[in-house]
């Protein structure tokens, strides 16, 4: 339950280094997108794990 945050973060720091990539962006165009593709997808991953968890109980 608690991976899942560090999971969809990987995931989307993923995402975000592909998206440049495509695009044509440099190492770091790549690196500041994947930081910030990254913290998205944590913080929605939280909120799903958060959501998850209140429905257990």
């Amino acid at each position: 339950m608690l991976l899942a945050p560090l999971i969809t973060g990987a995931i989307g720091a993923v995402i975000g280094a592909s998206i440049v990539r495509k695009r044509g962006g440099n190492k770091k165009d790549m690196g500041q997108y994947a930081a910030g593709y990254g913290i998205l997808f944590c913080v929605i991953g939280l909120f799903i794990a958060i959501f998850l968890a209140r429905q257990a109980v």
